[in-house]
């Protein structure tokens, strides 16, 4: 008995049917703290208080002081020349002169050094661009739904299968004669592969610690407080050189020698009577040259004479030379 081999497709049918394209999970997004840029003052120097010194005032003071007295000359007069004896005489005329001064400018103290003044020294700032803190770091979680999506997918109602017929069965068509005849061979089902997107590893969020920024910023510090120090000023002193009138000048009458008696051969009794107590070695020529004046003006001062650029009688008599 031959049979023939029918091969009867597989039947199918189509159905819609939601799958699961991703599951629900949560979004972690990180937001970095923010900061805004400020000016600000900060104190680089605290208020304090201080002491100074304060020194001595000084004025100028101008006073007129005598530079020469007030006193009396002698001073020709008009008149005839007239002869006393054997001398010749002048009407002279007793004049007041009168006292010259010159302006002095002293430095005097107004006022005396004070121990100490206390200030205020106020406080100091700096002004200084920092970076402000207005949101700290946060982690925002956001949910994301599920996903889900219709897939169209054939669904096998019943698999295919090969039947045997006897050769003379006409009850399957031709169409599904495999033209085998001996054998049945049994042909699997078809298979279609899905690929479905699962989680391995969940989502997970990291945190993540951003360090504070810092800023090294110098400032003074009181240390110790201010304190007051007092340190004695000597006086200070200057000398001043100024003089002082320990006699008033005054006026006097000296008997001199005058040219009527200034004979040649008197003149030489007194370069004699100098050369021998040794102070003239000039010629003896009866004349008043300069080293006979300079002679007389020697001899006056040894002797306590009154010193002058004329033959005075005085210094004739200690020279025991006759005046007349």
């Amino acid at each position: 008995m031959c049979f023939h081999e029918h091969y009867h497709q597989p039947q199918f049918t189509t159905t819609e049917e939601q799958v699961l394209l991703s599951e629900a999970s949560e979004e972690i997004t990180s937001l970095e703290a923010e900061y805004e840029t400020v000016t600000k003052k900060i104190l680089t120097k605290e208020a304090s208080t201080k002491l100074i010194e304060i020194p001595a005032e000084y004025d100028f003071i101008s006073e007129q002081v005598i530079d020469k007295p007030a006193h009396q000359i002698w001073k020709k007069g008009n008149g005839p020349i007239q002869k006393l004896d054997d001398a010749t005489g002048e009407i002279m005329c007793l004049v007041d002169v009168p006292a010259t001064y010159k302006t002095v400018t002293n430095r005097v103290m107004k006022s005396p050094a004070a121990t100490t003044k206390e200030i205020e020294d106020p406080a100091e700032y700096k002004t200084v661009h920092i970076k402000e803190l207005i949101r700290k770091p946060t982690v925002r979680t956001t949910s994301i739904p599920a996903k889900y999506g219709t897939v169209t997918k054939e669904v096998l109602l019943k698999n295919g299968e090969y039947v045997w017929h006897e050769i003379h069965d006409l009850s399957d068509s031709k169409q599904t004669h495999t033209g085998n005849k001996i054998c049945l061979i049994e042909k699997p089902a078809k298979y279609e592969t899905v690929r479905t997107k699962v989680v391995v590893i969940p989502a997970t969020h990291q945190k993540i610690d951003i360090p504070a920024k810092y800023e090294t910023v110098s400032v003074q510090k009181l240390v110790k407080e201010a304190r007051e120090v007092k340190t004695e000023l000597p006086a200070q002193f200057k000398t001043i050189t100024h003089q002082q009138l320990v006699k008033e000048g005054y006026m006097e009458w000296r008997s001199i020698l005058c040219e009527t008696n200034m004979t040649q051969g008197r003149i030489s009794k007194i370069q004699t009577a100098l050369a021998g107590k040794g102070y003239y070695s000039g010629k003896i020529d009866g004349v008043v040259g300069t080293g006979a004046m300079s002679a007389v003006n020697a001899f006056q001062r040894d002797n306590q004479l009154p010193i002058d650029k004329y033959l005075n009688i005085e210094t004739i008599k200690e020279l025991n030379i006759s005046t007349n």
